[in-house]
């Protein structure tokens, strides 16, 4: 038995049934830490002994919470009052504060063990930290959840927690292999994260099913507490899907074309409807609006940091403040217009489909560790809001995961999350 493979789901259950201690499962967790993140540098920082405590307490008691001794990873904007959060930068290296954020609150009431907190891109941008792909060491896990998603694709922690602004869920879910849940706008509390731009951040998870990104979102909007573990709805037939190449297609590379295609095939022939939707001409001006929202804000949110610190920050990101200072407002404005109306028109297409499958990322993870990819292929979802699931789908041309995104209606997370199970199920068939 390897309890540091189990899903959290499984390992919940097993707890539940008297046939899993929490102890155990967090010592294969820590046995597997020991063993690998030399190589793949997942964690800022995580405390070995306050686990074993909370573990062994909670083996002491009746489980009363979804995630009753479960290890969770927390990615390093999110605050932690058992952890400093320094943001990915030296600014705030050490930092203490006097509270868990909102989401680690409701983890540790649902049971969890926050183990540590996992690498993160600083603030949040594009400037890699030092974690590598567990796949391939001299390729990017992705950004900016890197330490999350790699820390859950090595087995180290079952589930972590991330977040998105452009891509940061969605593409190293996709390079490291792991689910990546992208919940609809607003659906989980941002309270006591790091703010980069406050019209697209959004609170997110890192798993190696779909069964667990339901579990943590139960978690993350209060029911953690619940009698059993969550059940997603049951489809009363196959699902509808459809094809969606986006106007960003061309920047796919050619194997992750034939992949994205050739799923469809593939879910088609597991009994699923499918389709192809072409975008509304609007959407074309989709990317770019995000863009400059991403721009303009970031340099209200970072105004301290910049005005303070400026010189210890990465030039990226120097970069994109000194972009949205420059940015006028009457562009930002237009940009959130683009937005708003595309979300109109883009919702009328879930009339007739219940989910659309488009790319994750470009193609599999590029080699070197001084960048994190490309987030074309999120930035569009991220600015409409909508719920978004990155499955592992195909290998790349070089044997690395890639990952199809399913992405549904907003607010229709439960049932997005349900067709996306459905798809996990037939790609794995």
């Amino acid at each position: 038995m390897h309890p540091e493979r189990l899903s959290a789901s499984a390992a919940a259950r097993a707890i539940r049934a008297g046939t899993l201690k929490a102890s155990e499962l967090l010592e294969a967790c820590l046995e597997r830490i020991a063993a690998r993140e030399g190589e793949v540098q997942a964690w800022e920082q995580w405390d070995v002994e306050r686990a074993r405590a909370e573990a062994r307490r909670l083996d002491c008691v009746p489980p009363s919470g979804l995630l009753h001794g479960i290890p969770i990873g927390v990615k390093d904007i999110i605050d932690t009052l058992d952890f400093p959060t320094a943001c990915g930068s030296p600014i705030y290296q050490g930092r203490r504060v006097a509270a868990d954020a909102a989401c680690v609150a409701l983890a540790r009431r649902a049971g969890a063990i926050i183990l540590g907190k996992t690498v993160t891109t600083e603030f949040a941008y594009f400037s890699p930290g030092r974690t590598h792909n567990p796949h391939a060491p001299g390729h990017t896990p992705g950004g900016s959840s890197s330490g999350s998603a790699a820390a859950v694709a090595d087995c180290m922690v079952p589930v972590a927690l991330g977040t998105q602004t452009a891509g940061s869920i969605t593409r190293p879910a996709s390079y490291c292999g792991v689910v990546g849940y992208k919940p609809s706008f607003g659906d989980f509390s941002l309270a006591g994260v790091k703010s980069l731009a406050p019209s697209l951040d959004t609170l997110g998870t890192l798993t190696r099913c779909v069964e667990d990104a339901a579990l943590l979102r139960a978690v993350l909007l209060g029911d953690g507490k619940a009698p059993v573990l969550p059940a997603l709805p049951v489809l009363p037939q196959a699902p509808r899907i459809a094809l969606c190449r986006t106007p960003s297609w061309p920047l796919a590379e050619p194997s992750t074309q034939a992949g994205i295609e050739d799923s469809a095939a593939r879910l088609a022939r597991r009994g699923a409807r499918l389709g192809e939707v072409t975008l509304p001409p609007l959407c074309t001006g989709l990317v770019e609006a995000q863009k400059r929202i991403m721009a303009y804000e970031a340099a209200r949110s970072l105004a301290f940091e910049y005005d303070r610190h400026g010189a210890r920050l990465s030039a990226p990101l120097r970069e994109l403040i000194e972009l949205g200072m420059g940015l006028p407002r009457a562009d930002y404005l237009a940009a959130l217009a683009v937005a708003e109306q595309s979300r109109t028109q883009v919702a009328a297409l879930f009339g007739e489909w219940d989910a659309l499958l488009a790319p994750a990322a470009p193609g599999e993870a590029p080699a070197g560790l001084g960048a994190t990819g490309d987030p074309v292929f999120s930035r569009m979802w991220t600015l409409l809001g909508l719920p978004s699931v990155a499955l592992p789908a195909f290998r790349g041309a070089h044997g690395l995961p890639v990952a199809i995104q399913v992405l549904g209606p907003l607010r229709a997370d439960d049932r997005l999350l349900a067709v996306a199970q459905w798809v996990e199920a037939a790609l794995a068939g």
